[in-house]
């Protein structure tokens, strides 16, 4: 399986990026790259505990930002956490997929409309 990335416009105020973000469906929260939430001039709203995929813990400030998913035409606000030094990538992680109604298909390596349930 290859790796799916996605373009997309963050967005905070006034200010905007064009970014390159890799999907990754087992990520709980989207991540912007250090030099990319400075530049927006995001600011912490929260701190919260992460665990990476060999176990170790490590915290991380959490902010929001409006994202829009150029390919697809989807956008909305989405909680982001705030990339650190040696955080290579900006991530789009499954909550923001679940917010704006979007779902991974890694067979055929395309982001898609999820199927969703009112129950």
């Amino acid at each position: 399986m290859g790796l799916i990335f996605i373009e997309a416009t963050a967005t905070n105020k006034n200010k905007q990026k064009d970014i390159n973000m890799l999907v990754d469906s087992g990520a709980s929260y989207s991540l912007l790259r250090n030099t990319v939430w400075q530049d927006l001039g995001l600011n912490p709203l929260r701190e919260m505990e992460f665990v990476l995929g060999n176990g170790t813990r490590i915290n991380r400030k959490v902010s929001e930002c409006f994202l829009k998913l150029e390919s697809i035409n989807s956008e909305g606000h989405s909680p982001v956490i705030l990339g650190e030094k040696g955080d290579d990538e900006n991530l789009l992680g499954a909550v923001t997929l679940q917010i704006f109604g979007l779902v991974l298909d890694p067979l055929n390596r395309i982001i898609k409309p999820m199927r969703a349930m009112l129950v």
